[in-house]
């Protein structure tokens, strides 16, 4: 997939402050180029703490998923990090978050994008207010994207991307908020990238009012890496190399990321979502 980029560089995603935050569009495709399908933006809500190429492939294989099996066009992917008010454990600061993503995204693709908006916020954002910001940026501020005759404009589908084990927790009663999940599932959508471990039938099952709208998709390539493990491999002083991008493990190593004296957040998680 390309996209086209603004002609003026934009504010690095790592540089901005709640003041200055600029909605990043510098990869977004500006206009569609098959009028017969709907645009798309993916969004990945998540700690990034820190990304693996797990992550990056999560994207890959939903835009393969889409373009062979939707009628969805993807003209943009995101990833939105969550803010250092989401207590949890081996979560680094997250500005230190944002660049790792930063540099993963900017010299390992063409077409995503990091948006710290949720990671500037003073208080955890529930998934569905992060959605909710994606669809007033890209539909109500950009008017959405323009249509293959450049003169009218069609509505972005913007639908939140993860790992199966986000669908697990949504179909755990008392996890998240009914409302929540009518409005994530119902209203946004979700791809769900398929992970050894997890029912993913036995979670759609508890969530057939919404099965519509939530696409499986199959790891082909089984990838098992998560940021926990890395964070353990980083603690124990084991290589990571060619788990996560280099930029990545050049960045850790020169703040010292994850080691035993780092300190890890408090474990009291906050579920925000409830």
């Amino acid at each position: 997939m390309t996209s086209e980029t603004a002609a003026q560089s934009p504010l690095a995603a790592s540089d901005m402050t709640l003041e200055s935050y600029k909605f990043p569009t510098h990869r977004l495709v500006r206009q569609q180029r098959d009028p017969e399908r709907i645009p798309l933006v993916l969004v990945a809500c998540g700690s990034f703490s820190p990304i693996t190429y797990l992550h990056l492939r999560m994207f890959e294989m939903a835009n393969d998923y889409a373009r062979i099996n939707t009628q969805y066009e993807v003209v943009g992917g995101f990833l939105s990090p969550v803010s250092d008010a989401y207590r949890k454990a081996g979560l680094a600061e997250a500005r230190h978050r944002v660049t790792m993503c930063e540099l993963a995204t900017e010299e390992t693709s063409t077409w995503l994008m990091v948006d710290p908006w949720e990671a500037l916020q003073p208080q955890y954002m529930p998934t569905a207010k992060v959605l909710d910001h994606f669809e007033y940026e890209i539909n109500s501020v950009r008017g959405g994207i323009l249509s293959r005759d450049g003169k009218s404009s069609k509505p972005v589908k913007i639908m939140l991307l993860a790992g199966a084990d986000l669908i697990s927790t949504m179909s755990t009663p008392g996890v998240w908020a009914e409302k929540d999940l009518d409005h994530i599932l119902g209203g946004f959508g979700a791809m769900i990238i398929e992970r050894s471990g997890t029912d993913i039938d036995e979670a759609l099952a508890n969530l057939k009012q919404w099965e519509h709208n939530i696409h499986v998709i199959t790891q082909i390539i089984q990838n098992d890496v998560s940021s926990t493990k890395i964070r353990l491999f980083l603690r124990r002083d084991m290589s990571v190399q060619y788990l996560i991008p280099a930029p990545v493990i050049r960045y850790i190593d020169e703040h010292k990321l994850y080691t035993e004296d780092s300190g890890a957040k408090s474990k009291d998680k906050q579920n925000a979502e409830n």
